[in-house]
């Protein structure tokens, strides 16, 4: 029987000559941050979905997730509360082939990210359609733990990390931008770690469309 390692996709997304983005400390932990309370999640009734402006919505269960072929990411990770870890390597399903599966639609722009608890963030579609990006499953070989995001949990290592958020459940894919939770509370929209987009002036449009049903 033949084996097939996971492939492996290096994040290099820094300016020439730099690694640490600016106003970031360099931390050899992993700090634990989230709001609300860590979710007990059931892999036997968990379900990802894809859905909004696709052509095929897609609902997989957690054993056709894991039998879908597996992708290693290496990359440093950056929080907005301004700790950096470099060196991470993460293991998972590569998200722009699950995009590929559900087939957006050519008005579909913006993802707004849903996980447990209710819990959102929202993404512009080139954002999260990298190769580097995954629902990651392991970190450093061993299986993401409750306080970091398992059993699964959205990485996108470009962005600020609340952007990779954790315990996710699917996409809905928009045509317009809209603030998830963090966003609605003052975050910034995109959060580029070189470009320091920790926080952004509210946008009384967006929020004026009030709770997605």
């Amino acid at each position: 029987m033949t084996i097939t390692e996971p492939s492996r996709d290096r994040v290099d997304a820094r300016p020439a000559g730099q690694r640490l983005p600016p106003g970031q400390i360099i931390t050899q932990k992993w700090p634990v941050l989230h709001f609300g309370t860590v979710p007990t999640v059931d892999t036997g009734t968990w379900r990802f979905e894809i859905t909004g402006a696709v052509e095929q919505p897609l609902a997989i269960s957690w054993s056709e997730l894991h039998a879908l072929p597996r992708q290693e990411t290496a990359c440093d990770i950056h929080c907005v509360t301004r700790w950096s870890r470099y060196d991470n390597v993460f293991d998972g399903v590569s998200v722009a082939s699950l995009l590929q599966r559900a087939s957006p639609r050519a008005a579909a722009r913006y993802v707004l990210v849903h996980a447990e608890h209710g819990f959102t963030t929202n993404l512009p579609l080139d954002d999260l359609n990298r190769p580097a990006n995954l629902l990651a499953l392991t970190h450093n070989g061993e299986p993401l733990t409750a306080e970091h995001g398992g059993p699964v949990r959205l990485l996108v290592p470009h962005l600020y990390f609340w952007k990779s958020a954790k315990w996710v459940r699917g996409f809905e894919l928009l045509e317009e931008d809209y603030p998830g939770f963090w966003e609605q509370n003052g975050y910034h929209m995109r959060g580029d770690p070189w470009a320091e987009e920790r926080y952004g002036r509210p946008d009384p449009a967006r929020m004026r469309r009030g709770p997605r049903g």
